[in-house]
């Protein structure tokens, strides 16, 4: 029988350790890579804070098969299950709006499921914006349009 030395066992357990036992990564060719869109954290306002924490993210990005085309998506988190929340992109900052990017009918709700979260996606019928500010608006309901409970600002894509 053949007797090792403690560094040769020490290597033995560290190439134990370093491969295996973990999940392989998993790349999902529908999600939207971060480089080229606009990204955002959506938050609920410190005037609703204590009420609401909702949480979510949103993006912007130009559609792959037409260039003519952009898609916009939001998520949330910690919403009251059976909701339905309208949301849109609108130029501008939290706080500062000065309307929304393209037609709002081709925005549809975001509607909570029983955990809480909601997403919607949808295509606005122009090009990628490549300059300006743009925000991510989530509203309380179709009869509640002043009171936003989630809103993040869009970051530009990295250039």
């Amino acid at each position: 029988m053949k007797a090792y030395t403690p560094a040769t066992l020490i290597l033995f357990a560290l190439a134990g350790t370093s491969c295996g036992g973990r999940q392989p990564v998993e790349i999902n060719p529908k999600n939207q890579p971060l480089g080229p869109r606009w990204n955002a954290t959506l938050s609920t306002p410190a005037s609703l804070s204590g009420a609401l924490q909702i949480g979510g993210q949103g993006w912007m990005a130009a559609d792959e098969k037409n260039s003519g085309e952009t898609r916009v998506q939001a998520e949330i988190a910690n919403a009251a299950p059976g909701g339905a929340h309208p949301w849109h992109i609108h130029r501008g900052q939290c706080g500062s709006d000065q309307g929304i990017v393209g037609p709002t009918d081709s925005y549809k709700p975001l509607k909570v499921e029983g955990n809480g979260r909601a997403t919607s996606t949808a295509t606005l019928p122009i090009p990628l914006p490549r300059t300006g500010t743009f925000f991510v608006n989530v509203h309380a309901s179709t009869a509640n349009m002043g009171t936003i409970v989630a809103c993040g600002n869009l970051a530009p894509p990295a250039r």
